[in-house]
C-alpha cells in the first residue's frame, strides 16, 4: 500500500502553492473513484498514484495523492469542526429522526451542512488536481469538471467477500455481511444526498471489473484512460489556440 510521508504532502502544498499563468490556465487533473465494497479501491487508488507520479507529475511536479478514509478528515480540517465529528460522517444516510436527535444533543452540525462541507471539500482538492478522490459520491459532485476522470469498480460478489475478509483479517461469515450492508449504505448516502444512483454507469467514463482485470491491471488502466483524456484536452487547447 501506497505510504505518504510528511515531506511528500508538504510537497504537495508547496507544489499547489505556485501561481502561474500557465496552471490557472491549465488545470491539474483528478480521478474519482466509486466503488462496491471489496472490489479493491483504495489498493487501485494507491497503485494508479504511484504510476501518475512518473507518467503524470504535472508542472511544477506534484506528487498524486489518495483521499479515502483521511478524505472525511480533511472535511473537518477545512471547516473548523472537531475530530470527534467524524463518527458522524459515515457514508450512509441516517434516519431524519437520529439524525435531528443528535443534532439536538449537540453531537454535531446537521447532515445536510456535513453534506455541503463535503461537497465544498471536495471540489476544492478536485480544482488543485493531482488528487484521486474515493467514494462520497466525488463523480456526482464534480460531474460538471472537464478534467475529471470518473471510475467505478466492481466484482463479482464473492471476490470483494473474500478480498474484504483477507483485508479487515475476518472471517468471510462476517465478511460477508459487511459487504452487502456497507454497499447498502453507500447506496443511500449517494441517493439521498446527491440525488444520483451510484450504480448507474452513465456517471463514469469507465467501469472496471477488477476480478477479471485484477487491481494491477485496474490501475493500468485508470492510469492510461487519464494520459490519453490529458493529450486529448491539451491537442483541443491546442487547436483552439490555433484558431
Amino acid at each position: 500500500m501506497r505510504k505518504y510521508s510528511a515531506d511528500t504532502f508538504l510537497r504537495y502544498l508547496s507544489a499547489h502553492s505556485v501561481q502561474t499563468p500557465e496552471r490557472l490556465i491549465v488545470p491539474k487533473p483528478a480521478i474519482t473513484i466509486s466503488r462496491q465494497t471489496g472490489a479493491g479501491a483504495l489498493t487501485v487508488a494507491n497503485l494508479v498514484a504511484t504510476k501518475l507520479d512518473v507518467t503524470c507529475p504535472g508542472d511544477p511536479p506534484c506528487p498524486w495523492s489518495v483521499f479515502d478514509r483521511n478524505l472525511a478528515a480533511r472535511i473537518l480540517e477545512d471547516h473548523g469542526l472537531a475530530a470527534k465529528i467524524e463518527q458522524f460522517m459515515p457514508e450512509d444516510a441516517k434516519l431524519p429522526l437520529t439524525d435531528t436527535l443528535e443534532v439536538l444533543l449537540g453531537l454535531h452540525p446537521t447532515a445536510w451542512t456535513l453534506k455541503e462541507h463535503a461537497r465544498e471539500t471536495i471540489r476544492r482538492l478536485a480544482e488543485k488536481g493531482n488528487v484521486i478522490l474515493v467514494g462520497r459520491g466525488g463523480a456526482a459532485i464534480i460531474s460538471h469538471l472537464p478534467h475529471i476522470l470518473h471510475i467505478r469498480l466492481v466484482a463479482p460478489f464473492s471476490f470483494r467477500v473474500r478480498h474484504f475478509a483477507d483485508y479487515h483479517q475476518i472471517t468471510e461469515e462476517k465478511a460477508t455481511k459487511q459487504v452487502r450492508e456497507t454497499d447498502e449504505a453507500r447506496h443511500r448516502f449517494v441517493q439521498r444526498f446527491l440525488g444520483a444512483d451510484v450504480d448507474d454507469p452513465v456517471h463514469y467514463h469507465l467501469v472496471i471489473n477488477t476480478g477479471l482485470t485484477g487491481f494491477e491491471g485496474a490501475a493500468q488502466i485508470i492510469a492510461q484512460a487519464l494520459v490519453e483524456q490529458m493529450t486529448r484536452e491539451r491537442q483541443q487547447r491546442e487547436t483552439a489556440h490555433s484558431q
